[in-house]
């Protein structure tokens, strides 16, 4: 064991390390098993179910527009309905699905085309679009949650059997709903999927009553089936009519596209076996991914075309308008009049149940993606890779939502409707640009004609509902100035969350503690002779320092990567160059990763580190800027920085000399 030096004098526990005790409420808080590990993170097993239980936590988004995109249909596209249905089911299964399994087999880890995004572009420009996208993307998912718990609460508020006190309370009535959902996922992600598969089962199979009772009366009763057919040659002679009909106002119905990208987000919690081996671990959970996608998809599609025929056929237009009978609850409407007011009653409720429950869907895509960005980029602080205290955030803005737009559906609508295309049109993009990229040049314009086919639906959305695209911006730059400031709030944290040294850097090190202490020279390398180069700078510190020549040097070099990136795992080569000895890493950040690695090598030796620079000749606002966006500045000041912010102890603390 190597004794400690005088001037770093051991200790068992370091102030600065010593634990505060927390109370009860704060322990679980931040309780470690909801801790989101960062953007490759295995998920608890706890947390892992069969990809059929999974879907039903994605059905619950999905399978809830089942509660009023029929009645959207029929609105848009009167008799047509079943026709404009078609052609979103055609996309769905020939378009989106497609593109999805992709986005699947690219990132296992849950983050969705958003991580497909960052690694085509890269840098900062990556990261920059990224935080677009995620603006997006809690746009899209914190109106899920709030527009389906709107939607409940209209269901209840238009329910004749409904309690008197809650017609005049829409908006306590869905910040009562969201509460309880808050309290769903505060008890833990096994209660959520128990809920949403109860809720989805029970959903899935009352509706299945209504479509089979509707077809069946449609194709056993030829007057009624007869009348719409001459209403649709009245509206439409010819296919091509119907087409260019069914194109009109398909972007009206876009939304029964919704709930891939939070079947991909949600893939982490699918199970796999093999979990001894990684990659085929990882290639089962694609499978299954995909299984759930494909399922989801089918039994969309299969639900969609019955209920739109249903509609069609038995609903009147007039009572799908505005303040009519089945406005919003077009299927519970021809629940009670067609199979009976006790199991329409019940069918309500169930309508009620999925589409508050809609928003579990999205919360837990929330959990799932942004914790895997933003604390990475070192753009939200430490908390927000808990889950607790990250439901508590969510649930308390999605009140606040509820409260500014005063429950309303239609005023929410928009912004709910540009998140999730902007979503879906992002995962084709990707996808698109990728397939182009590794030669597949078929396969990326056929994905490049459905990122089009969504980005006519987004474009229509915004000309119809321009609020959409105005609240999205806002997300989006909240989310980029908040994510900001915290970067540059976070710049002197250590951001490293790992130092390995291999077998000739330790060797390095050791010898050097053995022989009298640990001194350093940081160093950048130039072009030129090396053994000069560095020669010259051992020669130069030694007199400017002051170093005795008994003392071993040891040269360290630090190689700039991507400065994006906020935190990483600091790799530490040794090298012989010539007879001198060089310690080599790659970090985002020079100044942060040798303080890091100082405080590394002194707790491994017991021996206080000293490090030796010269001085800069740079205007300091101009290193500061240089340092934020591009990892690099100042290093001697910057590195004793961040030292004194990691060790408040100066005795403990390496040291820094600079000359010049």
């Amino acid at each position: 064991m190597i004794p400690p030096m005088e001037d770093a004098p051991p200790a068992s526990t370091p102030p600065h390390e010593a634990k505060p005790r927390r109370s009860r409420f704060v322990r679980w808080l931040v309780g470690q098993t909801d801790v989101v590990e960062g953007p490759v993170a295995s998920t608890h097993a706890a947390d892992q179910h069969p990809w059929w239980m999974v879907l039903a936590l994605t059905g619950v988004d999905y399978f809830s527009t089942l509660g009023y995109l029929p009645g959207i249909a029929l609105v848009t596209a009167g008799v047509l309905a079943p026709f404009a249905t078609t052609l979103v089911v055609l996309l769905t299964l020939f378009g989106v699905l497609p593109v999805y399994r992709r986005v699947a087999a690219a990132s296992p880890d849950g983050q969705g085309s958003v991580a497909m995004i960052e690694k085509l572009l890269g840098f900062w420009r990556g990261k920059l679009v990224v935080l677009t996208l995620l603006g997006f993307v809690v746009t899209a998912w914190l109106f899920t949650i709030t527009v389906s718990a709107s939607d409940a609460t209209a269901h209840i508020v238009e329910n004749p059997v409904a309690p008197s006190f809650v017609h005049g309370h829409p908006v306590w009535v869905t910040v009562a709903l969201l509460l309880v959902l808050g309290g769903v996922f505060l008890r833990g992600f096994k209660e959520v999927i128990g809920v949403a598969l109860t809720v989805v089962v029970a959903y899935l199979a009352l509706t299945a009553v209504v479509a089979v009772v509707g077809l069946h009366e449609a194709f056993t009763d030829g007057v009624a089936m007869g009348n719409w057919w001459d209403l649709v040659l009245d509206e439409a002679s010819n296919p091509i009519g119907v087409l260019v009909a069914s194109l009109v106002v398909f972007p009206q119905l876009a939304l029964g596209l919704s709930g891939f990208e939070t079947g991909v987000s949600l893939m982490p919690h699918v199970a796999a076996e093999h979990p001894e081996d990684p990659a085929r671990h990882m290639a089962l959970r694609v499978r299954n991914t995909r299984r759930l996608l494909v399922t989801a998809a089918t039994v969309m599609c299969v639900y969609l075309i019955s209920t739109a025929i249903v509609t069609a056929l038995y609903v009147p237009e007039k009572l799908v308008q505005d303040d009519g009978e089945a406005a919003g609850r077009a299927l519970s409407w021809f629940a009670h009049e067609h199979i009976g007011s006790t199991f329409g009653s019940i069918y309500d409720v169930s309508t009620i149940t999925i589409l508050w429950f809609a928003g579990a869907s999205a919360m837990a895509g929330l959990l799932n993606i942004v914790p895997r960005f933003l604390p990475r980029y070192g753009m939200a602080p430490e908390w927000a890779t808990l889950v607790r205290p990250l439901v508590l955030v969510y649930t308390g803005l999605a009140i606040m939502l509820t409260i500014w737009f005063d429950a309303s559906v239609e005023l929410q609508a928009g912004a709910y409707a540009t998140g999730v295309l902007a979503m879906m049109i992002s995962a084709a993009f990707a996808v698109s640009l990728s397939a182009w990229r590794s030669g597949q040049r078929g396969a990326g314009i056929g994905f490049g004609a459905v990122t089009v086919a969504l980005s006519y639906a987004l474009v229509a959305n915004e000309l119809q509902r321009p609020d959409g695209i105005v609240i999205s911006l806002w997300f989006v730059v909240a989310i980029v100035v908040v994510s900001f400031t915290s970067r540059i709030w976070r710049t002197t944290e250590l951001r490293t969350s790992r130092i390995e040294l291999d077998d000739a850097a330790k060797l390095f090190v050791m010898q050097a503690a053995e022989a009298g202490g640990l001194h350093l020279l940081a160093h950048r390398p130039r072009d030129g002779n090396a053994r000069t180069e560095y020669a010259r700078k051992q020669r130069e510190q030694r007199e400017d320092n002051r170093i005795p020549r008994g003392r071993q040097l040891i040269f360290l070099e630090i190689t700039k990567g991507d400065p994006s990136e906020f935190e990483g795992v600091l790799e530490v080569s040794g090298h012989d160059v010539g007879g001198f000895r060089v310690l080599r890493a790659t970090s985002p950040v020079v100044p942060n990763s040798i303080a890091a690695l100082l405080l590394h090598l002194r707790d491994l030796t017991g021996k206080r580190p000293h490090c030796y620079f010269g001085w800069s000749e740079v205007h300091p606002v101009r290193y500061m800027m240089r340092y934020i966006l591009f990892g690099e500045g100042d290093t001697a000041p910057l590195c004793r920085e961040v030292l004194r912010a990691a060790e408040p102890d100066p005795d403990r603390r390496p040291s820094i000399h600079v000359a010049g």
